[in-house]
């Protein structure tokens, strides 16, 4: 298999019907399934200016997984393990665990709405949610500084 398809059969296995999903990616406009969240992985959700930050910081250091981000919305979503959303604990973070449902595009969609920043590479790696609690913190400490750009 390839890294595409191993990415997509990865995300697709979160599906209640794995091939409907794949149908529904590449037959739709958009390319975007709607993905149970909580059974293979839970979506932490930040506000963009912070979510680009972060995974800026986070980019290349081990702990770092898929990264969504919805341009629509300026918000930025980090695909960690399950049960994760349900003990986050912080100000202005979402979680979507456990009975959510994620708009999620094909792997290998454009950078035009809903899409991500790292996509999955098929191996499920996730976010450690350790790394990316330290990341958060320092990026909304340098977010903080004067003339921090927006």
């Amino acid at each position: 298999m390839t890294p595409a398809a191993d990415a997509v059969a990865w995300l697709a296995a979160a599906a209640p019907d794995p091939e409907a999903c794949r149908r529904e990616w590449e037959r739709s406009a958009p390319g975007i399934a709607l993905l149970p969240a909580g059974r293979c992985w839970d979506v932490l959700i930040v506000p963009g200016r912070l979510g680009r930050t972060s995974h800026r910081l986070l980019d290349g250091l081990p702990g770092a997984g898929p990264v969504l981000y919805d341009p629509g919305d300026d918000t930025v979503g980090f695909l960690v393990p399950i049960g994760t959303a349900a003990r986050w604990i912080g100000t202005g973070v979402r979680g979507a665990g456990d009975g959510s449902w994620v708009p999620v595009p094909h792997p290998r969609r454009g950078e035009r709405g809903l899409h991500w920043l790292v996509p999955p590479d098929g191996s499920g790696t996730l976010a450690d949610p350790m790394v990316l609690e330290l990341v958060l913190h320092e990026a909304a400490a340098r977010l903080a500084e004067p003339g921090a750009p927006l």
